[in-house]
């Protein structure tokens, strides 16, 4: 079967984009995380914390799904930030076997600390580029956008 042009392409930019993706993902935690609180947690807690705040009085295992882990890995991460007190749990109002999780007031501080200070290092790395480059970037948000509900989905 003979290649097309476009599957050469798509293939080229996905060996790209995987490349550039999790460098950069480092790259910005990196600079984030040089003077913020929740620079102690992994990548795997902060995640859950994402879920959480994105979904308050979500399940354990609505979070293992969200984030494709095991749901014991969820429950163990849900477990410490739990200890660290930022998050609650407790059971569901209709169901007592099943436990509700959310955030802690103390996590939404640090939470909006942190977002904020991602967008003041990614903003001032924007700056630092040339106008051009920003234009490019700001176009390749909505196919972005869609591409990662394509693979959401």
């Amino acid at each position: 079967m003979t290649e097309t042009i476009d599957q050469r392409i798509a293939e080229r930019v996905a060996g790209e984009l995987i490349a550039l993706i999790g460098p950069l993902q480092r790259g910005l935690r990196r600079r984030t995380r040089a003077d913020l609180p929740l620079q102690t947690l992994s990548s795997a807690q902060v995640e859950v914390l994402r879920v959480v705040a994105a979904r308050p009085a979500i399940s354990v295992g609505e979070v293992a799904a969200e984030l494709h882990l095991a749901p014991n890995t969820a429950s163990t991460v849900i477990g410490q930030l739990s200890a660290a007190g930022l998050v609650e749990r407790s059971l569901a109002a209709g169901d007592r076997r099943s436990v509700r999780v959310e955030l802690t007031e103390q996590a939404h501080v640090q939470m909006a600390a942190w977002r904020d200070r991602r967008h003041r290092v990614l903003g001032a790395a924007l700056l630092d580029g040339d106008h051009a480059d920003r234009v490019a970037i700001a176009a390749a948000l909505a196919p972005l956008h869609r591409l990662l509900e394509r693979l959401d989905s």
